[in-house]
């Protein structure tokens, strides 16, 4: 009992000081209201705008799951700021109307609302490891919100709504709770991900996404990622799901789960149709002055790095262009996934695969989450229900025909 106390006591200012930097974010985004309504006044624009409040709210609401916060109680605390907002603008209105207003003021959308976009971003990120519980810490808040204008009954109602602020237990029941899924996909690997420069996906995984969001009966929410920054967006909570081609590997299992195999393959070279008797073993492709291209993060990387010694490798950011400098003479070939070769060399007859009918590994992929019990299990029933009905067979067929 002793040493829990005197860790508790250990403990309490750090949470004070992690708390009095939460109340200092949200005191300099309302002390940057009376720039707010200088601009307003001086452009004689009205205080509220309806359509800005709820924006406002919903992407805060969006961002707010990327710590687990509810989305009920990170709305109504977004409310509440707005609210205490509102009211600082109205109250240098009323000033203004009786005496000296501004002549100049910043410019809302180039440089005050940045700010506001800024600092509500960190308050978001805070949220979570807030304490917000007690007197002291109550004191505490009156004293960080010395903002002009703002009325002991908006400051009351900001406090709380910060106090009124919870976090989800598990990552499965925010998805069901919140009413959102949100699924990585890198949008570069046809055909189970691929988005052109209208930022719309296609491919199996988006078919599949689509599906699952609605057997759990929740919206979709499609989030961007890249194969290097795969890992660190899954921990960081941008998504809940990744649903890419996403292979299974040691190094991922660590940091998170998988789902049950949805495919099986393997790694397999391709090249132009000329070529093909050049490459026809792994021994003939690590040679010097073979050039390897391949996308970096992922397992093409991770194969050439452990396989190829004498083989020079060539780095293309772009997944979805890869293909081409192959066929453009800029490199020799590139190893692969055997589902991605059996795309490419349909939609580009220039290509062939060099070792057609085998593969170089062995691979499944699957669907990766965060390390909840309950999210995988609810995916994997629903895989197995999709196999059982034969959408899974009929889904890779559609995009690889």
């Amino acid at each position: 009992m002793i040493r829990l106390l005197l860790f508790l006591l250990l403990l309490a200012p750090f949470t004070l000081l992690a708390d009095e930097m939460l109340y200092r974010l949200i005191n300099q985004r309302l002390a940057l209201m009376e720039q707010v309504a200088a601009y307003k006044w001086i452009n004689q624009q009205p205080i509220a705008v309806p359509e800005r409040e709820a924006f406002v709210i919903s992407k805060a609401v969006e961002d707010g799951l990327q710590y687990g916060i509810t989305t009920d109680s990170s709305g109504a605390f977004f409310r509440a700021q707005i609210e205490a907002a509102k009211d600082i603008q109205q109250c240098w209105f009323d000033r203004w109307t009786t005496g000296q207003a501004p002549e100049t003021a910043e410019d809302l959308a180039g440089i005050i609302r940045p700010k506001l976009i800024l600092l509500g971003s960190e308050i978001t990120s805070r949220l979570a490891k807030k304490t917000v519980d007690g007197e002291l810490l109550n004191k505490l808040f009156r004293q960080e919100l010395s903002v002009g204008c703002l009325s002991e009954g908006a400051q009351r109602k900001v406090f709380d709504a910060l106090k009124s602020v919870t976090t989800y237990p598990d990552r499965h029941t925010q998805v069901i709770e919140s009413g959102r899924l949100r699924v990585g996909t890198t949008g570069d690997y046809a055909p189970f991900s691929y988005s052109g420069d209208d930022l719309s996906f296609t491919g199996v995984d988006i078919d599949l996404a689509r599906n699952l969001a609605e057997s759990l009966d929740v919206e979709l929410v499609l989030v961007k990622t890249s194969w290097p920054t795969l890992m660190n967006d899954l921990a960081a909570g941008l998504f809940d799901i990744a649903m890419s081609g996403v292979s299974i590997i040691p190094a991922r299992q660590q940091h998170a789960y998988f789902s049950a195999p949805y495919h099986v393959g393997g790694k397999s070279p391709i090249t132009s149709c000329s070529r093909v008797h050049e490459f026809s073993s792994l021994e003939a492709i690590d040679q010097p002055g073979v050039r390897a291209i391949v996308n970096p993060g992922g397992t093409n990387e991770r194969f050439i790095d452990a396989n190829l010694t004498r083989t020079k490798k060539i780095l293309h950011q772009d997944n979805r262009t890869i293909f081409d400098e192959i066929i453009k003479g800029n490199a020799d070939l590139m190893i692969t996934d055997s589902i991605e070769v059996r795309l490419q060399t349909k939609l580009h007859p220039e290509l062939c695969a060099s070792m057609p009918g085998e593969t170089l590994t062995y691979q499944e992929k699957g669907y990766m989450m965060p390390k909840d019990t309950a999210l995988r299990l609810e995916v994997n029933q629903w895989l197995e229900a999709l196999s059982s009905q034969n959408i899974l067979e009929r889904t890779f067929e559609q995009h690889l025909n």
